[in-house]
This record gives structure tokens, sequence and C-alpha cells, in this order.
């Protein structure tokens, strides 16, 4: 059986990384997501285990000190990271999974699995991902201006990825993220077990 493959998503707040996954799930239902595990209180429009596994402070330390995760980070305060395990095991199932992570949380996973593929969500110009953050309302003007400043920092550093999509229209944002998936799965060395098998059945 051959393995899975990790794809490696990200982008600035507002560049509708979420929207995008939602859509690409419902044309690939056999992908897996991989589920964060964070320490912040889960807020009202939230399920536990939907997105994010919450946990106490004390049990990601636990995690850290046992090797048990891909990439970690502090975001105010609080703990967020991609447990190892659960990736590894979809991997060697011949699973493909998406995590989502910011460009630090994907420079440590690329460190550590430089096969995983990586694509980083563009929005199609700054003063649209400044109107999407607006709209919203949701945030002070601060906090606006906090992501904007957060976002160009990010983009900057897009060229560290394999690909990237443009998020303007979401179907062909869909369609380009779900291509490159495709395209992925019909690399040689993902078909190298299939390939081994038809060359001993004729010897």
């Amino acid at each position: 059986m051959s393995k899975g493959r990790l794809f490696i998503i990200s982008g600035p707040s507002g560049s509708g990384k979420d929207t995008l996954l939602v859509e690409l799930f419902k044309i690939h239902p056999e992908l897996k997501f991989s589920i964060s595990s964070i320490t912040r209180d889960i807020r009202d429009n939230e399920k536990p285990g939907e997105k994010y596994d919450f946990i106490s402070r004390e049990q990601f330390e636990n995690m850290i000190s046992k090797d048990e995760l891909l990439e970690y980070n502090v975001f105010v305060g609080n703990y967020y990271g991609t447990p190892k395990a659960p990736v590894v095991s979809a991997i060697e199932n011949g699973e493909d999974i998406i995590v989502e992570v910011d460009v630090n949380g994907a420079s440590q996973i690329r460190m550590k699995m430089p096969e995983a593929v990586s694509v980083f969500i563009l929005p199609p110009s700054f003063d649209t991902l400044k109107k999407r953050l607006l709209n919203r309302g949701t945030e002070s003007e601060d906090r606006i201006k906090a992501r904007l400043e957060c976002a160009l920092a990010e983009i900057g550093r897009a060229d560290e990825y394999d690909y990237a999509i443009v998020n303007d229209d979401l179907q062909k944002a869909v369609k380009d993220l779900s291509d490159i998936i495709s395209v992925d799965r019909l690399r040689v060395n993902r078909n190298q077990t299939l390939i081994n098998s038809i060359l001993e059945n004729v010897r």
C-alpha cells in the first residue's frame, strides 16, 4: 500500500481558508483533517473535536515533553499545536491529510516532514483582505489593524510554499486546490507499490 500525503494549508486571516476547505471536503470526502490541540477556552460557536481539541496547559506541555507534536506556537498566552500521531497514522494507512497552520507552524512541519505539500492561500489584493475583515464586524479597529500587519508578514513568506492560490473566485480556488491534490496522487513515487506489483506478477 502506498503512503498518503500531508498537505499544509496556510494563509492570512481573511484569505478564506476555512470556506475553501469546507468546499474542498465536499469534493474530496476521503481527505482527513488534522485536528489541532489548543489550551484556550472554547467559544460559543465551536464544538470540541471539530477543528480543535481543547486541552489543559498541563496536558499540552506534557505533549511537548514527549515530542508528540509536529509543531506548536504560543498565541496570546495559549498553546496551539498539531498532534503528530494522527497525521503519521493517516499517512501510513495511505490516506491524505490536511493540516491548516500559520507560516511558523508550516515551517516547523516542513523541517520534520519535507515531503509534505504546502499551499498558501492569497487574497486578490490587500484592499480586498481589509474589506473582508471589516465586513466580519466582530473585532475592533485596533485588532483589525494588527491582523492586517500580521497578514503582510505572512504574505511575505508565501515563497516558502510549493503552491499559491488566489482566492478571488471561490469555486476556481477550490478547483485549483483539488487539482493540486489530484496531480500529486499521480506522482510516480506515490504509485511505486502498484508499479512493483505489476512487475512482480510477470516475473
